[in-house]
């Protein structure tokens, strides 16, 4: 009988290395790496390599190998979600006020409006067995509402953009609507996998008092982490990545994703000590390179761009003027009725449009629960990667040369003015 380590030693680091070639190239275009690690991903699938060449894609991703990738995969998944809880800031969600919060609520509840209308549509076509109409309708009004903070983040520093008043507006609009959708998701998921509106409130309870209690221990926990990192990083290192996978087991117990208790967990660690910086970065340098490739491939695996018919690229054609309409209709709308010009609403739109690897993981979760099939699922990925694409050029062109949305120019070394004054 042939190892079974040895199909996950080739998979591996074919998988990482054709993300990191991916996010590479797409850089070179002036996209953010997300893409063409998503790419890359679809692309190890039936959509390519195993349409061209599915002798070569069975090799390189037998099917006994992909329960052990999918594994790594979801543990990276968690990781990414604990850095997203981490990153987090609730303080400026308990102070958003005004514009912030018109834009943030705008362009959460348009987009839902409107993709449950189109949910109502979806269903009969894209329902899995099972699922009633109301857990697919919230879903797909929550995934449609998604604004990925993380790539969005990602694209503002790649510009140099974070601390201006656009970044820090857009960041504050974005954590709020992340916020408020990540609850609703939990709610759609709890509906979907319990079947009851009494079981999902009940889960919806455990999962809130799960929440309640990680804050209620949050002293506790800082004065465990700052003792560990008297010790050194490592023990740190190792109670961040047990208390992360702890809780996700907990919100598994409770009925909802295990993404979810990452996410937890992460929003409830201290971020103001050193050595949880450290170790969170170390998380994120080496864990999530090597293994949320894998959930990338696991997704291209479900993403199958030659099963859909014809008739279905109309739907997918729906789904993103949906999409668009909503949350950039919404964003833009709200902040050009809260005062603001046409330039700088054009530019909260844009990048509150942005979905990215966080509309993956919605979409992951949706269809993990049964609650969507693979060809919608393919829809919506197609729509994620069109609309996270799309966001760096247009800014670009909608912010132009206004300095609201341009980076500061650095500070002048005064050796250098002293020099050319004397030049003159």
């Amino acid at each position: 009988m042939s190892d079974p380590l040895l199909p996950v030693l080739l998979a591996v680091p074919v998988v990482v290395l054709a993300c990191q070639a991916g996010g590479r190239a797409v850089r070179l275009l002036g996209q953010p790496p997300v893409i063409g690690e998503i790419l890359a991903g679809i692309l190890l699938g039936p959509s390519l390599l195993g349409w061209l060449a599915p002798t070569i894609q069975h090799h390189l991703l037998p099917p006994s190998v992909l329960p052990l990738t999918s594994a790594l995969g979801n543990l990276g998944l968690l990781a990414f979600l604990f850095q997203i809880g981490l990153e987090l800031d609730l303080r400026s969600l308990r102070t958003t006020r005004g514009a912030v919060a018109a834009v943030s609520l705008t362009g959460l509840l348009l987009p839902m409006a409107l993709g449950a209308a189109l949910a109502t549509a979806l269903y009969p076509h894209f329902a899995a067995d099972g699922v009633g109409r109301l857990p697919f309708t919230l879903f797909v009004a929550v995934a449609l509402s998604i604004t990925a903070f993380p790539v969005l983040a990602r694209i503002l520093a790649d510009r140099g953009l974070e601390s201006t008043p656009l970044g820090t507006f857009a960041l504050a609009c974005a954590a709020t609507d992340d916020a408020l959708a990540w609850c609703l998701l939990t709610a759609a998921v709890a509906l979907a996998t319990t079947g009851t509106a009494l079981s999902a409130l009940t889960t919806l309870a455990l999962t809130a008092a799960f929440a309640a209690g990680l804050a209620l221990i949050r002293p506790l926990l800082r004065t465990l982490l700052e003792r560990a990192g008297r010790t050194g990083d490592e023990l740190v290192l190792a109670l961040l990545f047990a208390g992360l996978c702890l809780s996700a087991y907990t919100t598994d117990q409770i009925g909802v994703h295990p993404a979810f208790g990452a996410f937890l967990f992460g929003a409830a660690a201290p971020r103001s000590l050193p050595a949880v910086e450290r170790s969170a970065a170390r998380i994120r340098a080496v864990v999530l390179p090597i293994l949320l490739p894998l959930f990338f491939v696991d997704t291209g695996l479900h993403t199958d761009f030659s099963t859909l018919p014809a008739g279905q690229w109309g739907w997918g054609a729906a789904i993103l003027a949906v999409a668009v309409v909503g949350k950039w209709g919404g964003a833009a709308g709200a902040a050009r009725l809260t005062g603001s010009d046409w330039r700088w609403s054009a530019a909260v739109g844009t990048l509150m449009n942005c979905r990215g690897l966080t509309e993956l993981v919605v979409l992951g979760i949706g269809l993990q629960a049964g609650v969507i099939t693979e060809p919608l699922f393919t829809l919506l990925v197609i729509m994620t990667v069109v609309t996270t694409a799309a966001t760096a050029p247009i800014l670009r062109r909608v912010a132009g040369d206004d300095p609201r949305m341009t980076p500061a120019a650095p500070p002048e070394d005064p050796e250098l003015a002293r020099a050319q004054e004397a030049a003159r």
